[in-house]
């Protein structure tokens, strides 16, 4: 038995109305609690809720979900198994895994995300009440909202917001250091960049994704494997080095405290809800380094990195955003063009060279 529930009232076609998500998760308490969220936001509908992978194969081309959000250890099938059969029956959809928060399931998790997964939320312990519950729900209604629209927008070909954009001259200065801020779809997008960036880099590269703690040990890892480079997480009085790369741990926000370092890890208030933030690095960095700066800001949800992109520019660096049509939530890099902060809006293939011209890198 599948424990299939189809919500039948919500078959409409994709592109229509409430965001329609499907939950496959092998916990009725999950799927429930999952389903009573949705359900709260006028915005969301519950499409579909199954109890493992192979139900969610079955059932997802006659539900044509927005979003699916994928447990990875369920019996019969499990969510990475799942993850392909599901993109090749219904290749729109957006699929955020789903999982507690343990080494192995992080690592299958960026995984995932390199098989075609768009996201992932890692699940508390408890999803009963509590700050980690609303944290939890939050994170996931918010996913599930901005990736469901880019998705109803793609469906219904919508053309990219795009306009006029005021853009900054960039800075005469030769950078000294790299800051990239992302979230939704950033270690995708980080892959991407700094395997391009890697060949003869001579500065430091220091990064604050929006992940949990575990999670960013294994991006650092992965990004070592990608682009050849040293990338390990930032520590406590850690100085920096050209050519290495310094991840943001999870649950800390990362601060430069001056050119070359030392790294200062803080468990301040989160910022625009987050911890780690990009807005307190690049604020650290700007005071450090101010006109020696490139800040890239890539894909990811909210406007994390709009006021920290203001320091970088008010001192002089320079600030590259991606562009909307590349971004997987097109958030974070379109609060810092729309403000007019951004030397350059580029789709990524484009980020790394224009880095690399910047740096003065060789081809």
């Amino acid at each position: 038995m599948s424990n299939a529930i189809v919500n039948k009232a919500d078959t409409r076609p994709a592109g229509a109305g409430p965001v329609r998500v499907m939950i496959v998760d092998d916990s009725a308490v999950i799927r429930g609690v999952i389903a009573r969220w949705i359900a709260a936001d006028a915005g969301l509908a519950v499409a579909a809720s199954v109890s493992n992978g192979r139900a969610a194969v079955e059932q997802i081309k006659a539900v044509d979900p927005d979003v699916v959000v994928l447990d990875i250890e369920m019996p019969e099938m499990d969510g990475i198994t799942a993850l392909p059969l599901l993109l090749k029956a219904c290749p729109k959809a957006k699929i955020i895994m789903a999982s507690t928060l343990t080494r192995r399931n992080a690592e299958i998790s960026i995984k995932a995300l390199s098989l075609g997964a768009t996201d992932y939320v890692p699940k508390p312990t408890s999803v009963g009440a509590g700050d980690a519950a609303e944290a939890f729900r939050r994170d996931l209604c918010d996913k599930i909202n901005a990736l469901g629209r880019r998705r109803q927008a793609a469906v219904r070909a919508v053309p990219a917001q795009g306009g006029a954009l005021s853009l900054r001259k960039a800075s005469m200065v030769k950078p000294q250091i790299v800051a990239i801020g992302s979230s939704t779809g950033g270690p995708q997008a980080l892959n991407q960049v700094m395997a391009a960036l890697a060949p003869h880099l001579n500065v430091p590269v220091v990064i604050t994704q929006h992940m949990p703690a575990t999670f960013t040990a294994i991006l650092a890892e992965t990004l070592s494997r990608h682009s050849g480079l040293k990338c390990t997480e930032g520590a406590d009085g850690m100085m920096l080095e050209p050519g290495r790369v310094y991840v943001a741990p999870g649950d800390h926000h990362m601060l430069i405290q001056g050119r070359g370092g030392p790294i200062k890890l803080t468990q301040t208030p989160p910022e625009n809800f987050c911890r780690p933030a990009v807005d307190p690095m690049f604020r650290s960095i700007a005071a450090a380094y101010g006109a020696a700066t490139l800040a890239v800001v890539l894909t990811g949800m909210g406007a994390d990195g709009r006021e920290g992109a203001r320091a970088v520019a008010g001192a002089g660096g320079t600030v590259l955003a991606q562009d909307e049509a590349t971004s997987v939530v097109w958030g974070m890099p379109a609060a810092v063009a729309q403000a007019g902060l951004a030397s350059a809006v580029l789709p990524l293939p484009a980020v790394a060279p224009e880095m690399r011209k910047i740096l003065g890198l060789s081809r």
